[in-house]
């Protein structure tokens, strides 16, 4: 394929920069890998390789059905003189006639009915667990055969707000935070056309390690890797849990309490040309947990449309974190979420939510778990064991994505939380795929992520693990501004749910 035309730079922003010939980031290439702008850095190609403009109006209809991503020319003659060659990517993305890499296989039953073209790509030699070494502290749930954490557990039946951190808290959450971002840009630099993302968790359990930090998704809830990586049509992963955790009998829990997610299992399959990839990464270190994630589009041929997904996903987290402040209600951050999605075209994810990143009060445990001890009192041992059962990964508050929630809690200077909006070209719907975490969306089509971990202050609130120099965007968008004069209002049926 032709190398694309070269864009020019934007004008430096300083006479400093300008004298080393270097230019500023835009805000989207920075968080997310890419410029999804029309022509620009991210501008899709003729999928002949002319390298030409591709035409969306140029689309091959069957590729469409198929789900083929960057299946785009640059005009109507282009696209009849590579018709021989162009279709037999339709036979190899054939559901029936997937052809898996060698050294693998599909990891499910050969009756499982995917979604879209992602196939489950196991290794025929299973790939162990990774292990962490002993001298690295670890959250309980890591030392559980069930990877159940007891602390989440008694907070699902006492927490409904989330607590409000202590100053010394807070500077461990920013440390946290730091590594966590320090790791997820790490790893974003090894996406490419060809490697596996079993190799980007490798990559990520090692820097997870030289930080003297603990992967927090490995053994959470039996999750089997170190980060957590969704491709395509994969929304997140997320446990299958009971219909509704344990709660008191007085307080029936809402649907935006039901489920926590993480996103999704590294396998064999290698990244292609044209995917699109979120890479979530937690650590623990210093007894908390710093959670991100965010989208990249893989190599040059990403169709607009999923570079358009990205960027929407990215400006719903970003108008979202332009809210928080004291007393601001959690519910209402889903209104500006879908209202921005669906003016783009989009949909949002209504099963998986945000959630509440702290500690828990060694009292309120103690209390909740009914006199449970596992050690004799002022003994080192304890102290240990009671350190270890404040650590949690998620819990309140519930942030859901979509206007009409029902979640309960207003914002407080000192509390920390996460907003994670997942974005979906087609139906926001999910079906799960057998290995008990992978949601897909039910069409086939993709599905785009960012995350942040966020602090309450008095001022408003501070992107923990933002990168470094990143700010929020001065220009707000239309449908912020729509919902700030009051013309954005839920839909019938989130109005209907208020009452």
């Amino acid at each position: 394929m032709a190398d694309p035309a070269p864009v020019p730079a934007p004008a430096p922003a300083t006479p400093a920069l300008a004298a080393h010939g270097a230019a500023p980031i835009p805000s989207s290439t920075a968080v997310s890998g890419s410029n999804p702008a029309a022509g620009g850095a991210g501008a899709q190609l003729c999928m002949n390789g002319c390298g030409k403009a591709a035409d969306r109006k140029n689309t091959c209809p069957t590729c469409q059905s198929l789900n083929i991503p960057g299946a785009q020319f640059c005009s109507p003659e282009c696209f009849r003189d590579n018709w021989k060659t162009h279709k037999q990517l339709h036979v190899k993305a054939d559901p029936g006639k997937y052809q898996f890499p060698e050294g693998t296989k599909d990891a499910f039953d050969s009756r499982f009915k995917y979604t879209g073209p992602l196939r489950a790509v196991a290794p025929v030699e299973p790939v162990p667990k990774r292990e962490v070494p002993a001298h690295i502290p670890r959250p309980d749930y890591a030392t559980e055969l069930n990877g159940v954490s007891f602390t989440e557990e008694v907070a699902n039946r006492s927490e409904r707000i989330g607590r409000i951190l202590k100053p010394d808290e807070i500077e461990g959450m920013r440390k946290v935070c730091k590594l966590a971002r320090e790791v997820l840009d790490i790893a974003a630099s090894h996406v490419r056309p060809g490697i596996t993302t079993l190799e980007l968790d490798a990559i990520v359990h090692e820097e997870c390690i030289k930080r003297n930090s603990y992967p927090s998704p490995l053994g959470y809830h039996k999750f089997p890797r170190s980060v957590c990586t969704s491709i395509n049509e994969v929304i997140c992963h997320g446990p299958f849990l009971p219909p509704f955790p344990p709660c008191t009998r007085r307080r029936r829990p809402t649907r935006e309490s039901r489920i926590r997610a993480l996103a999704g299992i590294p396998d064999a399959r290698p990244l292609v040309d044209g995917d699109i990839i979120n890479l979530d990464v937690t650590l623990y270190h210093g007894g908390f947990h710093g959670d991100i994630n965010a989208t990249y589009p893989v190599g040059s041929s990403t169709p607009q449309q999923s570079l358009d997904l990205i960027a929407c996903a990215r400006e719903c987290l970003d108008e979202a974190i332009r809210l928080c402040k004291p007393g601001f209600q959690y519910q209402d951050l889903g209104k500006m979420i879908e209202l921005i999605a669906s003016r783009r075209g989009f949909s949002t994810n209504k099963t998986y939510c945000g959630h509440g990143i702290n500690h828990l009060l060694p009292g309120r445990v103690a209390a909740a778990a009914g006199g449970h001890q596992t050690a004799p009192r002022n003994t080192e041992a304890d102290s240990l064991t009671r350190a270890a059962l404040r650590r949690l990964f998620h819990c309140a508050p519930n942030v859901p994505h979509y206007a009409g929630n029902r979640a309960s809690g207003t914002m407080r200077v000192g509390q920390t939380f996460t907003i994670e909006p997942m974005i979906c070209v087609g139906q926001q719907k999910e079906v799960h795929w057998p290995d008990n975490w992978t949601a897909a969306t039910c069409d086939g089509k993709p599905s785009a992520q960012f995350e942040e971990t966020l602090l309450v202050t008095a001022d408003g609130v501070e992107v923990l693990t933002a990168a470094p120099g990143w700010t929020l965007p001065e220009k707000k968008s239309d449908a912020a501004q729509m919902m700030q004069q009051g013309q954005g209002g839920a839909s019938k049926k989130g109005k209907k749910a208020r009452k």
